[in-house]
Parts: C-alpha cells; structure tokens; sequence
C-alpha cells in the first residue's frame, strides 16, 4: 500500500493504449454489439421473508450507450494493456496451474486462443465459440486483459533457460501471513472492466477457455470507484478510507518507461520480455475493525497525511511535496518517523517506484462479524528487486500501518509486451 497514485484518469483519445472515443467508436462502427447494445438498468427483485412473492422495480428507459460502455482498449500494442490504463471499476484476478501432462505445446495452443479471446472481448465482439452472452448489451466497457508467466510456468515447459532472473521468489517479509493455495501459479490473468457483467463474461470465457490444459489455481474478484462518481477526477480512496497513492509514477515522468517496462535492450532480462514488466500481486487483509477505532487523528499519523484530502500533515494540497523535517510547537515531528507516506517515498528507498494499479475487495463477513475486505495490491516494475522487494523491506522495519494490514497471498508474475497484430501474447518465448 506504498503511497503512491494512479494515474490520472485520461480522455479515451488521449490514452496510450488506444483507448477510442465515443465519438470515434461511432465513426469507426467499433462492433455488432456496440451499435446493437443499450444500456439498461436491472430490476431490483424486494423478496417477502418467507415466501414467493416479490416486487420488480420497472426497468429504465433504454438509452444510447454512455462513454462509459462504448470506451474501447485497444489489445494489440508495444505493451499489454491493463497498466497503464485508467483504473477500472470492476477487476478479477485469475492464476492458472498447467494441467498434467501439458507442456509448451498445449501452453502454445491455450495462449493463442486466450489472446484470441481477449482482442475479441476488448472490441466488443463475442467470443468465438460458445459465447454465453452475458455481455451482449454492452459496449466494450474499457475491458482489459492482460496475461503473465509465474515461475513455475518455465518448469512445467521447458523453458527453463529463459526465465528471467527477476522472476526469482520474493522473499519472506515479516508481515506475511500467506495462504500457499491462493498464491503463485503457472499463468495469470488480469481483467478489468467498468462494467461488470462485462468483466465477468472475460472471466468465463478465459476459463472455458482454458479446457484441459489448465486448471483454475485460485481466483480473486476486486472493485473501484465507478468512473463519474465523483464531482472531479480524484486519486481512488481505499476501504480504509484514504486517499491511497498520490505519489504514483505517471506515464507523463521522463523516467516512467525506464522505471515500469524492461527495456528492448541493454537489459539483464530474456528478449522476450522487452517492453514488458513484473506484476507483484498481493492480497492484503485490512483489520478494519481495528483501524476504526482510531482516531482521526492517529489515522493521519499512521499515514502522513490528511484524510480529507490526502495532503501531506506537514501542509498544502495532496500533491504539495511532503515536508519531512517540519516540527510542531514541541519539537517533534509533523509527519511522524514511522509514516507510511513517509517510510514509502522513492527518495527514502534510493529512488524505488512502482505503479501501483489495485482494486478493493470484500469476502464477507466472518461468523464474528469482522468483514475479510481489503486490497488487491498489483504492482508494476521493470525490476521487482528494486521496486516492490525495496519497499516493502523498509516497510517490515517500522510501518505504522503494518498493525492494521495482514497480507493473505502474493505472486510474482513475467508479463510480456504486448502483441503484434497476427501475434499472440508470449509468442516470443513460446516460439523462438
């Protein structure tokens, strides 16, 4: 939970990953369900205890699709979509195991169809066979899929040889409390949609997809903020209620590219991660009940920074630069030694950034009533060892934040460039 933020949501024209307009989308004739969708809203069922009778709300007029479901990601690209793009209000994270007996071969033919699927989706088209139609209605919903390696993945196939060094385990951190069966994996899956039928017609067909070569390892279904929920673009809150991730690289920094994508040369990493990056995923339990019980004050300490607003305790706006030696009347320190802003901060960690690209989640409540809610923590980098590893190292050492926050699962994951057209995702190392 390092503080830094995503970035700014953009004008579809304006993305790097070939978000298209409305206004585009329309010229372009974008897909059969794109011009055929409306959208709708769904009827509330107010069932009577007991019995079988019900009361349905009448469904609203059906409109024109909204930016929100005609906003269409491109899926070929010099890198995957799902970093960069704006955050999604809807996400599901997806591990895969080989199956026994599959190897290269099989991993070739599921990879292929998986990327087929994926461009598909993102257009706003139907999946090629079996199409469950969940999404019919709906536009393409800045639907993202993006597909990475685990370490394993390179043993169950033979590629041994080109596994990235990077790609070694994490180590241990104090704060760990891992669940084995919810972590690692040969393969994983990123989705992200603002719709979220939408995104769970992805999570089906991929799965389906998958037939006998691969067997769900563990899956994880996380939320944002809706796009338009708020009277202004703003950094995301998180279930703790701050403002989570004002300090996040932004694609606009000249230093972004070097920080987030392995370059396509003069790199320690295979060939065929060039302009890729390293997706560290973690499940990270929020103690919410006794988070709650601070303070506000003593929240603010334990980040650094105001509630309200999300600048820094030592004064200005979220994006003032924080004050690290400013002290109050009697000495001490306005931003507190032990802060997580402070304690997360690159210039703390020898110049450490990472994108931090997340969404929440919720798992209910267990049968004391403490909710199992949370982050789904993803992060970016072109090398983990100096991103993610370097933080959370200084983080074990004295985060305020640590008493309040278990993390559950983590995984390490390759994630290639993007495809060419005519190519699949991971074509480079499964071919050459």
């Amino acid at each position: 939970m390092a503080d830094q933020s995503i970035p700014e949501a953009r004008t579809p024209e304006a993305s790097p990953e070939g978000v298209v307009s409305p206004e585009a989308a329309q010229k372009e004739g974008i897909s059969r369900r794109t011009l055929l969708g409306t959208a709708g809203a769904t009827g509330l069922v107010l069932g009577a205890a007991g019995g079988a009778v019900g009361y349905a709300a009448a469904p609203a007029q059906a409109t024109p699709l909204t930016s929100l479901g005609a906003d269409q990601v491109m899926f070929h690209g010099k890198h995957q979509p799902g970093i960069t793009t704006a955050l999604q209000a809807r996400g599901h994270l997806v591990a895969f195991d080989l199956a026994a007996g599959a190897g290269r071969k099989e991993a070739t033919a599921l990879l292929r169809r998986w990327s087929e699927t994926a461009q598909r989706l993102m257009a706003g088209e139907p999946a090629t066979q079996d199409d469950t139609d969940v999404a019919r209605d709906a536009g393409p919903s800045s639907l993202t899929i993006t597909f990475g390696f685990g370490h394993s993945f390179f043993d169950r196939t033979g590629l041994q040889k080109q596994r990235p060094v990077a790609l070694d385990p994490l180590p241990d951190f104090s704060s760990d409390q891992l669940d084995k069966a919810r972590s690692n994996g040969d393969l994983w899956v990123q989705i992200g949609a603002n719709d979220a039928l939408v995104a769970f017609h992805a999570l089906r067909a991929i799965q389906k997809d998958a037939g006998s070569a691969a067997r769900v390892r563990w899956q994880m279904n996380g939320f944002n903020r809706s796009p338009g929920a708020t009277a202004h673009p703003m950094t995301a809150r998180n279930l703790m209620g701050q403002i989570d991730g004002t300090r996040n690289p932004k694609p606009a920094d000249s230093d972004f590219d070097q920080r987030i994508f392995v370059p396509a040369s003069g790199s320690n990493d295979p060939a065929w991660m060039a302009n890729g990056s390293y997706a560290v995923v973690r499940r990270i339990r929020m103690l919410l009940d006794d988070w709650e019980q601070l303070s506000l004050k003593e929240q603010e300490n334990v980040i650094g920074r105001r509630k309200s607003d999300g600048a820094p305790l030592s004064g200005g706006t979220e994006t003032t630069e924080m004050d690290l030696e400013k002290t109050d009347a009697e000495g001490n320190l306005v931003v507190p030694i032990n802060a997580h802003a402070r304690i997360t901060r690159p210039d703390q960690n020898g110049g450490a950034a990472m994108l931090r690209r997340p969404f929440s989640y919720h798992d209910g409540f267990g049968t004391d009533g403490v909710p199992d809610a949370g982050l789904l923590f993803i992060c970016w980098q072109a090398d983990p060892l100096r991103g993610f590893v370097t933080v959370q190292r200084k983080l074990d050492r004295g985060d305020a934040l640590s008493q309040f926050i278990r993390h559950e699962a983590s995984g390490l994951f390759a994630v290639p460039g993007g495809a060419a057209e005519g190519q699949y995702v991971g074509q480079e190392l499964l071919e050459g």
